[in-house]
Protein backbone atom coordinates (compact mmCIF):
# COMPACT_ATOMS: atom_id res chain seq x y z
CA UNK A 1 0.00 0.00 0.00
CA UNK A 2 1.67 3.34 -1.08
CA UNK A 3 1.66 6.45 0.63
CA UNK A 4 -0.80 8.47 -1.44
CA UNK A 5 -3.93 5.21 -0.68
CA UNK A 6 -2.91 5.57 2.99
CA UNK A 7 -3.22 9.28 2.85
CA UNK A 8 -6.15 8.76 0.95
CA UNK A 9 -7.86 6.91 3.18
CA UNK A 10 -7.05 8.63 6.00
CA UNK A 11 -8.97 12.11 4.32
CA UNK A 12 -12.03 10.12 3.57
CA UNK A 13 -12.38 8.54 6.81
CA UNK A 14 -11.99 11.88 8.29
CA UNK A 15 -14.65 13.30 6.06
CA UNK A 16 -17.17 10.31 7.05
CA UNK A 17 -16.62 10.81 10.45
CA UNK A 18 -17.19 14.59 10.45
CA UNK A 19 -19.91 14.62 8.18
CA UNK A 20 -21.41 11.55 10.30
CA UNK A 21 -20.80 13.52 13.42
CA UNK A 22 -22.68 16.85 11.72
CA UNK A 23 -25.25 14.82 10.40
CA UNK A 24 -26.29 13.03 13.61
CA UNK A 25 -25.98 16.78 15.24
CA UNK A 26 -28.17 18.34 13.90
CA UNK A 27 -30.98 15.98 13.08
CA UNK A 28 -31.17 15.72 17.05
CA UNK A 29 -30.70 19.18 17.42
CA UNK A 30 -32.91 20.48 14.86
CA UNK A 31 -35.74 17.51 16.01
CA UNK A 32 -35.20 18.43 19.08
CA UNK A 33 -35.64 22.14 18.51
CA UNK A 34 -38.91 21.23 16.55
CA UNK A 35 -40.53 18.98 18.70
CA UNK A 36 -39.80 21.38 22.09
CA UNK A 37 -39.51 25.31 20.02
CA UNK A 38 -38.42 27.19 23.68
CA UNK A 39 -35.40 25.19 23.33
CA UNK A 40 -36.03 23.83 27.07
CA UNK A 41 -35.28 20.33 25.96
CA UNK A 42 -31.48 21.57 24.72
CA UNK A 43 -30.92 24.03 27.78
CA UNK A 44 -31.36 27.41 25.40
CA UNK A 45 -33.94 29.85 26.26
CA UNK A 46 -36.28 32.25 24.51
CA UNK A 47 -34.70 34.81 25.36
CA UNK A 48 -31.67 34.63 23.44
CA UNK A 49 -33.78 34.54 20.26
CA UNK A 50 -33.87 38.67 21.24
CA UNK A 51 -31.42 39.94 17.95
CA UNK A 52 -33.54 37.50 15.55
CA UNK A 53 -36.09 37.37 13.55
CA UNK A 54 -37.85 34.21 15.25
CA UNK A 55 -40.26 34.08 18.14
CA UNK A 56 -39.23 30.44 19.47
CA UNK A 57 -37.12 27.61 17.55
CA UNK A 58 -39.15 25.97 15.43
CA UNK A 59 -37.85 27.74 12.49
CA UNK A 60 -34.07 27.46 13.11
CA UNK A 61 -34.86 23.74 14.56
CA UNK A 62 -36.46 22.90 10.84
CA UNK A 63 -33.58 24.62 8.88
CA UNK A 64 -30.90 22.98 11.32
CA UNK A 65 -32.60 19.60 10.48
CA UNK A 66 -32.79 20.07 6.82
CA UNK A 67 -30.11 22.26 5.61
CA UNK A 68 -27.25 20.35 7.81
CA UNK A 69 -28.46 17.51 9.21
CA UNK A 70 -29.98 16.00 6.01
CA UNK A 71 -27.47 17.49 3.76
CA UNK A 72 -24.49 15.93 5.51
CA UNK A 73 -26.69 12.82 6.04
CA UNK A 74 -26.56 12.76 2.08
CA UNK A 75 -23.04 13.97 1.70
CA UNK A 76 -22.05 10.96 3.76
CA UNK A 77 -23.77 8.63 1.79
CA UNK A 78 -22.21 9.78 -1.43
CA UNK A 79 -18.69 9.45 -0.14
CA UNK A 80 -19.62 5.97 1.26
CA UNK A 81 -21.37 4.59 -1.81
CA UNK A 82 -20.70 7.07 -4.46
CA UNK A 83 -24.29 6.64 -6.24
CA UNK A 84 -25.11 8.08 -9.23
CA UNK A 85 -28.11 10.11 -8.25
CA UNK A 86 -29.07 12.03 -11.40
CA UNK A 87 -30.92 14.85 -9.17
CA UNK A 88 -27.55 15.09 -6.73
CA UNK A 89 -25.54 15.21 -10.04
CA UNK A 90 -27.48 18.17 -11.50
CA UNK A 91 -26.86 20.10 -8.22
CA UNK A 92 -23.20 19.80 -8.55
CA UNK A 93 -21.31 23.24 -9.99
CA UNK A 94 -18.04 20.44 -10.39
CA UNK A 95 -18.95 18.97 -13.39
CA UNK A 96 -15.80 16.43 -13.44
CA UNK A 97 -15.91 15.43 -9.39
CA UNK A 98 -18.60 13.56 -7.99
CA UNK A 99 -21.66 15.16 -6.43
CA UNK A 100 -20.54 14.05 -3.59
CA UNK A 101 -17.16 15.69 -4.00
CA UNK A 102 -19.16 19.25 -3.94
CA UNK A 103 -22.04 18.69 -1.68
CA UNK A 104 -19.42 17.95 1.17
CA UNK A 105 -17.73 21.64 -0.21
CA UNK A 106 -21.63 23.26 0.19
CA UNK A 107 -21.95 21.15 3.60
CA UNK A 108 -18.59 23.03 5.24
CA UNK A 109 -20.11 26.33 3.78
CA UNK A 110 -23.42 26.44 5.01
CA UNK A 111 -22.24 24.74 8.55
CA UNK A 112 -20.02 27.32 8.97
CA UNK A 113 -22.32 30.13 7.89
CA UNK A 114 -25.46 28.94 10.26
CA UNK A 115 -22.99 28.74 12.99
CA UNK A 116 -21.94 32.58 12.41
CA UNK A 117 -25.40 33.84 11.88
CA UNK A 118 -26.55 32.37 14.57
CA UNK A 119 -23.59 33.80 16.79
CA UNK A 120 -24.86 36.77 15.64
CA UNK A 121 -28.41 36.73 16.19
CA UNK A 122 -28.41 34.48 19.41
CA UNK A 123 -26.66 33.69 22.39
CA UNK A 124 -23.63 32.47 22.78
CA UNK A 125 -22.86 28.37 24.04
CA UNK A 126 -19.88 25.77 23.59
CA UNK A 127 -21.35 23.57 20.93
CA UNK A 128 -21.28 26.46 18.15
CA UNK A 129 -17.15 26.63 18.45
CA UNK A 130 -17.18 23.10 18.04
CA UNK A 131 -19.25 22.82 14.56
CA UNK A 132 -17.56 25.67 13.08
CA UNK A 133 -14.96 23.40 13.38
CA UNK A 134 -15.94 20.95 12.41
CA UNK A 135 -17.28 22.75 8.89
CA UNK A 136 -13.79 23.97 8.97
CA UNK A 137 -12.08 20.61 9.08
CA UNK A 138 -14.66 19.38 6.11
CA UNK A 139 -13.94 21.76 3.94
CA UNK A 140 -9.81 21.51 4.56
CA UNK A 141 -10.03 17.78 4.19
CA UNK A 142 -12.78 17.88 1.02
CA UNK A 143 -9.81 20.21 -1.06
CA UNK A 144 -7.12 18.02 -0.04
CA UNK A 145 -5.69 17.44 -3.44
CA UNK A 146 -5.76 13.87 -2.85
CA UNK A 147 -9.54 13.63 -2.14
CA UNK A 148 -10.11 15.32 -4.52
CA UNK A 149 -8.56 13.52 -7.23
CA UNK A 150 -10.26 10.51 -5.53
CA UNK A 151 -13.45 11.88 -6.67
CA UNK A 152 -12.27 12.93 -10.10
CA UNK A 153 -12.23 8.93 -10.86
CA UNK A 154 -16.06 8.92 -10.34
CA UNK A 155 -17.93 11.16 -11.83
CA UNK A 156 -20.86 11.02 -14.07
CA UNK A 157 -20.53 10.83 -17.85
CA UNK A 158 -23.88 11.95 -18.72
CA UNK A 159 -25.45 15.65 -18.19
Amino acid sequence: MGKHSVYSKIFIIALWFLHGFLSINALVGGGLLMIQPDGSLLGMQKNWLGNSVFSDYFIPGLLLFTMIGLCSLICLIGLIRKPQWYWAHRLNLYKNIHWSWAFSIYTGIISIAWIIIQQIMTHYFWIQSLILSVGLLILICTLHPIVIERFKQIHMTND
